[in-house]
């Protein structure tokens, strides 16, 4: 069965990645102010890396580089998520990243962290031509690995509108990855299942049985 995957802060802890990069670059007291221009990687990266430059004095295009760079640097494999995609994938599933962002930026994460080993496949949005939430861009992680969505299949992920509501739409069961949160009691949608990470989310599908409730409710 299909399980489809992001990437940023599902895989891959890019919260702490981008901590770890302002921290080094520009001291601890300064990392509260670079995280809100971030947004969590939802602002767009030449307007951050334009708001960094004018507070630090720093030329736009080099902060632009560092920034990407940087995050790269920032990251490392998990062997517990390793762990939790090769149990997956002896079960039955076949694990494919589906992701937002430039095709440099994305395959660089997933090559620095070993997940382009443990994946059977990757698409990104720059390189799709179409970003999650759209349906085309499941469609089209699906059949990067010869699969279709009629056949069915998961999404896990950590954001509301682009995992859940997107995956939902393709005709996906959908895992949200809370990191702590609470569910929103105002949207329309709801997840299938909510898992506290992405380790929790793959051994729930791997081995139902196998997590305690702390980990994964309904």
């Amino acid at each position: 069965m299909l399980v489809l995957l992001d990437l940023d802060n599902t895989l891959i802890d890019r919260t702490a990645a981008f901590k770890a990069w302002a921290r080094t670059r520009f001291g601890e007291t300064e990392v509260p102010w670079l995280v809100e221009q971030d947004r969590d990687g939802y602002a767009q990266r030449a307007e951050v890396a334009a708001v960094i430059a004018a507070r630090y004095r720093l030329d736009a295009r080099d902060v632009l580089v560092d920034l990407g760079a940087g995050m790269v640097e920032q990251l490392a494999p998990d062997p517990r998520v390793a762990a939790a995609l090769a149990e997956v994938t002896a079960a039955g599933f076949v694990p494919v990243v589906v992701t937002n962002g430039t095709v440099a930026q994305q395959q660089a994460k997933l090559r620095r962290t070993g997940l382009d080993r443990l994946v059977a496949g990757w698409t990104i949005s720059e390189g799709a031509g179409v970003r999650k939430p759209e349906r085309r861009i499941f469609e089209l992680a699906a059949a990067s690995v010869g699969r279709s969505l009629t056949e069915g299949g998961w999404m896990v992920g950590d954001h509301g509108e682009y995992d859940v509501r997107g995956g939902a739409a393709a005709g996906l069961r959908t895992v949200w990855v809370s990191a702590g949160r609470t569910w929103p009691d105002d949207l329309p949608y709801r997840p299938t299942l909510t898992a506290v990470d992405c380790v929790a989310a793959l051994r729930a599908l791997a081995r139902p049985q196998g997590v305690t409730p702390s980990e994964i409710r309904l």
